[in-house]
């Protein structure tokens, strides 16, 4: 309501909204909140990261360029809080809690226009994702990513010898080697990772089983083809909305009928018990083969 009375944007500068004429400096302080210095809503509720994404370039008086987790965001990555920090291409060294601001090399066709900010490219943010964190976090952030868009990961690489001297540029093309667009959810990166490190061969990611009705497939978290062994993680819904079980019992069902082996892994299992499980049904399966 109160956007729509003031005739002003979600997020906006306060002083350029009052010289406007759009509010007063009072109905400034009385019924908006501050996002960042000079930079304001009045809109209820939480912010999402588009939102504090603009605000955070509203902040750098339009200079700056979204980079990172929620340039990710706004490529159309899922699972990124709202509150992470935004973090811009900008060189200010005060810049306020809730934007991290660095100042790095950026070419033309590096960025792009997107949700009304200067937002990085989809593979200069994948390049940018993979650079910082812990490994892990980078993988699960591309994974999310290309989950999202398909990010070419070529198109990556060909950015590391643009920027030889960005930090972090080492780990970049083992990070995109580890990363999997099939990976549907941070846990099922996680899961991937772990049974890696376990020596398993690399498993494929959402493995078509033709169903019943011969034209549509259900589709394996991972697994191996040979010997027919899947992973899976199956998150608290499915265990508590009823449609998600039900239908999750007659996948289940179906899939075991075809002579697939599955290990069901949940919140709250142990790394060393699931690869326990996981080398115990490889190696029945092995023998059963044989």
């Amino acid at each position: 309501m109160c956007v729509t009375l003031f005739r002003v944007e979600r997020v906006f500068i306060g002083t350029e909204a009052v010289a406007a004429g759009r509010l007063t400096e009072y109905q400034l302080r009385a019924h908006c909140r501050r996002v960042f210095p000079d930079v304001y809503t009045c809109a209820a509720g939480e912010l999402s990261v588009r939102d504090r994404a603009i605000a955070a370039v509203l902040w750098s008086r339009r200079r700056g360029v979204v980079t990172g987790l929620a340039a990710s965001a706004l490529h159309g990555a899922k699972w990124v809080d709202a509150a992470v920090p935004i973090e811009l291409n900008y060189a200010n060294n005060k810049a306020p809690a809730g934007i991290i601001s660095r100042a790095e090399t950026l070419l033309d066709d590096e960025v792009l226009h997107l949700s009304a900010c200067a937002v990085t490219s989809l593979p200069r943010t994948a390049f940018d994702l993979a650079r910082r964190g812990t490994v892990h976090q980078a993988i699960a952030r591309i994974d999310a990513l290309a989950n999202a868009t398909r990010v070419s990961m070529t198109d990556v690489l060909e950015l590391v010898s643009r920027h030889s001297n960005a930090r972090g540029i080492r780990r970049v093309p083992r990070v995109l080697d580890l990363a999997d667009a099939g990976a549907q959810s941070p846990r099922e990166t996680w899961l991937r990772l772990l049974l890696i490190a376990a020596g398993f061969p690399r498993p494929e990611t959402q493995i078509p089983v033709l169903r019943e009705n011969g034209r549509s497939y259900y589709y394996l978290d991972m697994g191996w083809r040979e010997p027919m062994l899947a992973v899976e993680y199956d998150g608290e819904q499915h265990r508590v909305e009823r449609t998600i079980y039900r239908n999750d019992r007659t996948r289940s069902e179906y899939i075991t009928e075809r002579r697939w082996r599955r290990i069901t892994v949940v919140a709250g299992d142990r790394e060393a018990d699931i690869v326990e499980r996981t080398r115990r049904l490889w190696a029945s399966s092995q023998n059963s083969v044989r």
